[in-house]
């Protein structure tokens, strides 16, 4: 017996399984906060000029910064107590004798002015130009994600919530753009003060500079430590507050059918819960971080202590001065206070961290349909599609579509029907590349659609969904959605072949009447009406209507498929339909189960087969039989 072909099916479904799982296996990358913040900068490159400035700005503030003690320091030292000057500023004894005290005051003064002034350009420039960069990489970060998500597959979407992906649009950029705008200015402000202070520090008294040093290495293993924590804490606050925001999501965009089944209690409680969530992991993270300020305080507090009383020993004996010492305690304090203000920021450089993650996340999904770098932009499509040994999958487990084939002439009318589950919207979802086969290959006119450029495909085909999504805008903004650069008399004339001139003609501001946000404001027949414009408009050679009718009454299923006949002459016509009497007069009908063509033929051969094609039909006549014998 040979087994090859098992062999071959067995190696098949391996490599197919492989190839699934390499499209959905997406899994969130934790990341240093170096990385992260390598990559955060190299948003800001469009804009170093302004970085330029920024630059400029901080070092102006950051030198003013530690310029500031010195005019006290020639009061007490050398107006005061008639020390000579500091070698640095022995020039001024040309201008200030000793006599002269008062003078040497009165320009201590106006110094000190004068510093405070141009640090505070400093800090204008800095502060302004800086909150131009935030804003800007801010837009850009929201567009280029917004752009990322509107070009990833459908099968992205299948398996991420959309509450989720809006709170990483929303919350995670607004982290990102109120740390860049001002968090990253003060550590950067204070990295450079401390640099500078050390070396002032130095100049003055090298062993108490020593003393100050000493405690850097512990502060910092402290906050390293510390940072880990807190990043941990941090990412279940974003995660609660995600599932947070689907919540919301979901209970406002579904209040109507929530007040119909009179379940508010419900959707509060589940809002209650995973709010409480949020508390409780918002708590535990500021657990962590109160936990920094008192260990650091404390340490910066035995550090300042033992100067002042070894300084003040230095003083009585005469070796050092009182304008020093008071110099010296001022850096000091200055010094530690950016290493406690930078203590203060892990949390905060913790929530940027997971921020970061959480957009990168996004960004480095690969579910986005190729498109090849040589791809042709289609002419005017005749309608011709084949379909051959195509396999399709949205999980790694389970094969939605199995060496599927089928070829379809222009022109025709094709219906795609059989059980729930079995494919049929997934068929047509390829053909547009929502979706690409895991193996196989779909052709237009003879040439594999993934050679076309996707813009250019799907201008070549017409949707009309079961359920017409509307957005809010005017009925006119709805109809040219699909081709906004349809004139007037083409809207007017697409309305017109759709049967929906009736309804917009009675209504107070005819094409111009605002319709509510996904329709809600008309019915389900007027909403498919101006679906069916919409694809007239759109004037594509292909048109997919996807159980058009299933959720109308009978009235209006009439006024609609009499709009949909209309709008089928001369197109290559595919139709899911679960109402099998809409089918009755197609070329041909496929049926599929299990992701496989079980049967195919017109209506009536299929009834004259005895399959699973007339087990639908005759189940459909006798619930419509059933539903009227109840009325």
């Amino acid at each position: 017996m040979n087994n090859s072909p098992n062999i071959n099916e067995d190696k098949r479904r391996n490599a197919f399984r492989k190839k699934i799982k390499s499209l959905f296996d997406i899994e969130a990358k934790r990341r240093s906060f170096a990385s992260v913040i390598s990559w955060a900068i190299s948003l800001s490159r469009p804009y170093r000029k302004y970085v330029a400035i920024i630059l400029t700005g901080m070092l102006l503030e950051t030198l003013m910064g530690l310029a500031i003690p010195w005019p006290m320091k020639i009061i007490l030292d050398n107006v005061v107590d008639h020390h000579s000057l500091p070698k640095a500023l022995r020039w001024m004894d040309y201008f200030f004798h000793g006599e002269n005290t008062y003078q040497l005051a009165t320009v201590a003064a106006i110094s000190y002015i004068f510093i405070v002034a141009i640090g505070s350009l400093g800090e204008y420039l800095d502060n302004y130009y800086n909150e131009k960069v935030a804003q800007s990489v801010a837009n850009d970060l929201r567009r280029k994600m917004y752009h990322h998500l509107q070009h990833l597959s459908l099968a992205y979407y299948d398996s991420h919530q959309t509450g989720k992906l809006l709170s990483t649009l929303t919350a995670d950029v607004s982290t990102i753009q109120d740390f860049a705008s001002s968090t990253l200015l003060s550590i950067l402000i204070d990295c450079l003060t401390i640099l500078g202070m050390i070396g002032i520090m130095f100049y003055l008294d090298s062993d108490f500079t020593l003393v100050a040093l000493a405690v850097a290495p512990f502060l910092l293993f402290f906050v390293a430590h510390f940072k880990k924590t807190m990043k941990n804490a941090t990412r279940e606050v974003r995660k609660d507050q995600s599932n947070m925001f689907v919540v919301l999501q979901k209970g406002l965009q579904s209040i109507r059918a929530v007040n119909a089944f009179g379940r508010q209690d419900f959707e509060e409680d589940k809002l209650k819960k995973i709010s409480q969530e949020t508390v409780d992991a918002a708590l535990k993270a500021r657990r962590v971080k109160s936990a920094l300020s008192p260990v650091v305080a404390i340490t910066v507090s035995v550090c300042t202590a033992f100067v002042l009383w070894r300084g003040a020993d230095l003083v009585l004996n005469g070796v050092m001065t009182v304008g020093a010492l008071t110099v010296f305690i001022w850096y000091m304090g200055k010094f530690f206070s950016p290493v406690k203000d930078l203590a203060k920021m892990t949390s905060t450089i913790a929530q940027v961290t997971v921020s970061l993650e959480r957009i990168q996340t996004i960004l480095e999904s690969d579910t986005v349909i190729p498109e090849k770098s040589n791809a042709i932009y289609p002419e005017k499509l005749k309608g011709n599609i084949v379909f051959e040994h195509v396999y399709f999958s949205y999980n790694p487990e389970t094969s939605m579509i199995k060496d599927f084939n089928l070829q379809i002439c222009n022109g025709q009318r094709i219906g795609i029907c059989g059980p729930t589950g079995g494919g049929k919207s997934t068929i047509v979802s390829l053909i547009a590349r929502f979706y690409d086969p895991v193996s196989g290959r779909v052709l237009i006119d003879g040439t594999d659609i993934s050679e076309f450029k996707i813009d250019g495909l799907r201008e070549q085909i017409g949707f009309v969904l079961q359920d017409t999504i509307l957005f809010y805008g005017s009925i006119r903004e709805n109809i040219a959605y699909g081709r906004p650069e349809a004139t007037e008399e083409e809207i007017i004339e697409a309305a017109r072949l759709a049967n929906a001139t009736e309804f917009i003609e009675k209504m107070l501001y005819g094409f111009d009447t605002l319709v509510g946000e996904r329709g809600v404001t008309l019915s389900g027949g007027q909403r498919q009406r101006i679906g069916i414009a919409r694809a007239v408009v759109r004037n594509s050679p292909i048109l997919i209507l996807d159980e058009p009718t299933s959720s109308l009454d009978s009235e209006s299923e009439k006024i609609v498929m009499d709009a949909l006949e209309n709008l089928m002459k001369g197109r290559t016509v595919i139709i899911i339909a679960h109402r099998l009497n809409t089918l009755r007069n197609v070329d041909k009908i496929i049926v599929l189960s299990d992701g496989m063509v079980a049967e195919e033929g017109t209506h009536n051969e299929l009834m004259k087969k005895g399959g699973i094609y007339q087990e639908l039909y005759n189940a459909e006549i006798w619930s419509d039989q059933s539903s009227l014998a109840f009325r």
